[in-house]
């Protein structure tokens, strides 16, 4: 009888410790978000002077991957598209001719379109669904991963002199 005792605890021990690093394991990642939410440091994107008013819009190709069709649409800077037949809108929030970061600001070394980059805003349905930036040159960093449309900076229009 003992022996019995003995042998089914000694089975059921390592799954009662499996149990408690499982629950420990999805404690420590909630613990970890909460701490690397407060320790996040706030993105500013400054615009410099010798960029301001030197471009009036963006141009973004938007492949519909079930068939293969492309649009390139013109979206003012500050401005707001919605995609024809779908629900999705796409806001130009800034643009920056040579794009950078330095620690926690967003900018532009230069007037020139070294880097380009737009900060683009994508809803569906109302609600946000990409918050980034595409870049022309590197059109595969940080995109947006949409289960029908991809999304790339092609273009940008110069301000009229």
């Amino acid at each position: 009888m003992i022996v019995r005792l003995l042998i089914v605890v000694l089975v059921m021990l390592p799954v009662l410790l499996a149990g408690c690093r499982s629950k420990e394991r999805q404690a420590l990642p909630a613990a970890d978000a909460a701490r690397s939410h407060s320790d996040k440091k706030v993105t500013t994107i400054v615009v410099p002077d010798t960029v301001k008013g030197k471009w009036q819009a963006v141009k973004i190709a938007v492949i519909d991957k079930t068939t293969a069709i492309q649009n390139i649409y013109t979206i003012p800077l500050n401005g707001k598209i919605s995609l024809p037949s779908s629900s999705l809108t796409i806001e130009i929030e800034a643009f920056l001719p040579s794009f950078i970061k330095e620690g926690s600001t967003i900018t532009s070394k230069s007037n020139e379109l070294r880097n380009p980059g737009a900060k683009v805003l994508i809803a569906e349905n109302g609600t946000l669904v990409f918050n980034g930036w595409l870049f022309a040159r590197f059109p595969g960093a940080h995109a947006y991963r949409h289960p029908r449309y991809s999304f790339t900076l092609v273009d940008v229009v110069p301000a009229e002199a």
